[in-house]
């Protein structure tokens, strides 16, 4: 699902409801005009169920539809302010769409270096590899009875593990990042560790918590819908412990927060001193840490290449002399012992 269009989506769809249409109606007429495709099938079943009576929240549990989506719709629904919702929710969506893309964009940089490197070390390996069955047969037709140099020796007997361990090195970075990239299981882990996914992460749940709060939530909600959406995580867990000191009778996000290892004092601070007015205090959360976020990936964008550059020089160099070591330097010992 393309997060801009599904933003749009909401966005029109708002302003259709505050228009007068009804919500059928709008689904019927926004459908017709979208491209064929996953969303536009999920939506006009969606239609379709809302027309023959089917309750909104039974409807929505059926269709592949974002939980957070599911979710506001039906506080909108609850809150009697749908349009107001769908607005907040079309700005979430657009500003993650934006965030998002841009990170999976700089990770495209590491993922090549990688594939680069992993290809040129297999070349370099069946080079290699070539070069030692050659010297085996001169072994076998030309030095019969000759001692040959120990370097050569040295080359025959442990060539493989030579030529094949970057190939091993660089397979194993790759399969790494690739499982990571490939189970949302993994996804989630690392979100919450590495420095500007983190950003991103913590802009995510500030947003979140203000289109919750603002569409009419109690914080105990709120929090609880924050927790489903983050299951797994490290921050689905802390938000637990939130719960958990509400249930206990605290009343203060300050007192609520205290001690959280996942969420930075910033967040808190900022957000406690909104006082009752944690929606606006996670307003301001999410742009602070939107903008920390942007910060980031122009910081990580200006390393990344040079970085790029030196690591991709540097293995090339390696492979050279290895490549002048292992091929050159025992075929020049070979040619010493056939002229002796």
């Amino acid at each position: 699902m393309k997060l801009d269009e599904f933003a749009f989506f909401n966005q029109q769809l708002a302003a259709m409801l505050r228009d007068g249409i009804p919500l059928e109606s709008a689904l019927g007429h926004l459908c017709s005009s979208m491209r064929h495709g996953d969303l536009r099938e999920e939506l006009e079943k969606l239609r379709a169920d809302l027309a023959n009576g089917i309750p909104m929240k039974q409807a929505l549990a059926a269709r592949k539809l974002p939980p957070f989506y599911v979710q506001m719709i039906q506080v909108g629904v609850q809150s009697n302010d749908l349009p107001g919702v769908l607005t907040l929710v079309a700005d979430y969506y657009r500003s993650g769409n934006l965030i998002w893309t841009r990170l999976k964009g700089l990770m495209v940089y590491p993922v090549i270096l990688l594939a680069g490197l992993l290809g040129a070390s297999i070349v370099m390996a069946i080079v290699l590899g070539v070069i030692r069955t050659g010297f085996e047969d001169i072994n076998r037709d030309l030095l019969e009875g000759k001692s040959l140099p120990w370097l050569t020796q040295f080359y025959m007997q442990h060539g493989i593990v030579i030529f094949w361990t970057p190939v091993l090195v660089f397979a194993t970075a790759f399969i790494a990042v690739a499982v990571t990239v490939s189970f949302p299981s993994m996804r989630n882990k690392w979100r919450w560790r590495l420095p500007t996914f983190r950003e991103a992460s913590l802009w995510q749940c500030a947003s979140a918590m203000q289109i919750m709060l603002q569409g009419g939530c109690t914080l105990n909600q709120a929090i609880a819908l924050l927790r489903d959406l983050e299951e797994g995580t490290p921050a689905g867990a802390e938000l637990g412990r939130w719960q958990q000191r509400l249930g206990d009778g605290h009343a203060q996000f300050r007192d609520v927060a205290a001690g959280s290892h996942v969420f930075p004092p910033l967040f808190l601070w900022i957000v406690g001193n909104a006082r009752e007015e944690l929606a606006e205090g996670f307003r301001q959360a999410a742009e602070i840490y939107r903008q920390r976020t942007a910060y980031r990936m122009e910081a990580f964008l200006y390393a990344v290449l040079p970085t790029s550059i030196i690591i991709m020089g540097t293995a090339i160099c390696l492979q050279v002399f290895l490549f002048v070591l292992a091929g050159f330097m025992p075929l020049i010992s070979v040619i010493g012992a056939l002229g002796g």
